[in-house]
């Protein structure tokens, strides 16, 4: 169960925005007859390329929110660390999509986030920079599997091309 949103509106709406998102990614789906629950992550993770990089980009804005609300480095290094996680299991084929269905970063994170809402640690300058660091880090890592993938579809693609020539 959600702990109580803070009591600053603009944090509360914010963070009911990202609960919406993340269930959204992680939980939107359930399986009848059983307590499985899946997204649009791993949906979206099944489009070679695109998928990954699109839920990717909004995991590094769920963080984004985060730091913006003044979550300490450590909080923020395990959000990180789950959407690397995420991400880098996304880009192996079926699999990556299965693990997607049980590992849940997003949820993950805005459950790291209502924790630190529930019982805040002062931000200090440090934790501050090294949310700078985090999200262009995530990034680039987000952007850089998305141009990965689109060499390696245009190289196969090229190479069908040539053996059907």
């Amino acid at each position: 169960m959600p702990l109580p949103v803070s009591s600053s509106p603009p944090a509360s709406a914010s963070l009911k925005r990202l609960r919406q998102i993340s269930h959204v990614l992680d939980n939107a789906v359930g399986i009848p007859g059983s307590d499985i629950r899946f997204g649009l992550d791993p949906i979206l993770g099944l489009l070679p390329g695109g998928g990954d990089v699109l839920t990717g980009l909004v995991s590094v804005y769920i963080v984004y929110e985060g730091a913006k609300m003044g979550l300490p480095a450590a909080t923020l290094g395990r959000m990180g660390f789950n959407i690397v996680l995420d991400t880098l299991s996304g880009t192996v084929p079926v699999l990556g999509d299965l693990f997607d269905v049980t590992w849940k970063a997003n949820s993950q994170n805005v459950a790291l986030l209502e924790k630190h809402l529930a019982n805040p640690v002062p931000s200090r300058g440090a934790d501050r920079l090294f949310a700078g660091v985090v999200i262009v880090a995530l990034l680039a890592m987000v952007i850089g599997m998305a141009a990965l993938s689109f060499w390696i579809v245009k190289s196969l693609l090229s190479l069908g091309t040539q053996i059907g020539q």
